[in-house]
């Protein structure tokens, strides 16, 4: 019997393996090596970070750039003088910063996927009390993940990241309330603003998860210390970076509003993030259902930044929603605190 229970976890430790780490390592790969866009074409000319990068709106993306310029470096070095008979054949495969360029997206999408994984089981809802299931949901969540490559940045992946473990303390926040969880969202916070401004969408999923409007018409605002700690930890490196790095460049790369909603790709990339989102609010239980409703709201900004300076066809603008709405799908925590609290009320 010992034999058969460590056989046993033996084989759910390689499965999880599997399907965490190594699957969606597989996908990614093939989105990079395997498919190209009109995007990756261009990318993989560039033999070094373009100067673009450092002089632009880019620039305020401190950890991505920096990170592109050493992980390059590092993989020329590695390359030169360890394996310089697979430089050629790399080479064919693109430059040295598009192989940089993977290697970073994918070690922190790896990581994205891990955190997923544990979000997924903190308090399911019952749905998901199936193993299978589970799965299930956390495949969908990768697979909108690697689609949305063709159009590879230095920075997406590593958001994301910070997003899915921002999202991860707010729920094991809204679990225990410690303070700890607390201190380390808004470091997350912190340093994700020096990857991207997506970094704020964070403070909207706090304020959805943790603003209620029956607490509203109480009076009760509790939570306004806990959003004001959390908007200070994104404001400051924000003014910080805009202090420190000064340039002619505008805050945006162009204004697309009109372009958005007149162009066909743009109006299909529209009806993407559109759709993915409900699918997310049509699988959701009540509780998820009016998460997505006021996550939709405080992200609002978020939202109206995408139609003005963004393209609707870089479908991975949409991304952080669309995660959040496959969260929402999967979690049950607020509904099972509120009624911890209720019933320890009638306790006392």
């Amino acid at each position: 019997m010992p034999g058969v229970i460590m056989f046993k976890a033996f084989d759910e430790k390689t499965d999880k393996f599997l399907f965490v780490l190594v699957l969606p390592f597989l996908l990614f790969f093939m989105s990079y090596y395997g498919f190209e866009s009109s995007y990756v074409v261009g990318i993989k000319s560039w033999q070094k970070a373009p100067d673009f990068m450092f002089s632009s709106v880019y620039a305020y993306r401190v950890i991505p750039n920096y990170l592109s310029v050493h992980v390059t470096e590092a993989v020329i070095f590695i390359v030169d003088h360890y394996l310089p008979s697979s430089k050629n054949f790399l080479l064919k495969q693109g430059s040295f910063f598009y192989h940089s360029i993977f290697l970073i997206n994918v070690f922190f999408f790896l990581l994205t996927s891990v955190f997923l994984d544990k979000i997924l089981k903190l308090k399911p809802v019952k749905l998901l009390s199936d193993e299978n299931t589970k799965k299930m949901l956390h495949l969908i969540a990768v697979f909108f993940i690697v689609i949305v490559q063709y159009v590879p940045t230095n920075c997406d992946c590593i958001a994301i990241f910070f997003y899915v473990l921002g999202i991860f303390y707010t729920l094991k926040y809204l679990q225990n309330k410690k303070r700890l969880y607390l201190i380390s969202l808004g470091l997350i916070t912190f340093i994700s603003t020096f990857t991207r401004e997506t970094s704020c969408l964070t403070i909207a999923f706090f304020a959805a998860v943790f603003i209620d409007l029956e607490d509203l018409r109480k009076r009760n605002f509790v939570f306004v210390k806990e959003i004001f700690f959390l908007v200070l930890a994104f404001v400051l490196p924000y003014i910080g970076l805009r202090l420190m790095i000064r340039q002619h460049a505008s805050f945006v790369e162009g204004v697309y509003f009109m372009k958005n909603f007149t162009s066909p790709y743009n109006l299909i990339g529209l009806l993407f993030g559109v759709l993915s989102m409900y699918f997310s609010y049509k699988m959701s239980q009540k509780v998820g259902r009016l998460l997505i409703w006021k996550y939709l709201f405080f992200s609002a900004p978020y939202i109206l930044m995408i139609a003005s300076v963004g393209l609707f066809w870089e479908a991975r603008l949409f991304l952080p929603l669309i995660l959040t709405g496959i969260v929402a799908v999967s979690q049950n925590g607020t509904e099972r605190i509120k009624e911890e609290e209720n019933s320890s009320t009638y306790q006392l």
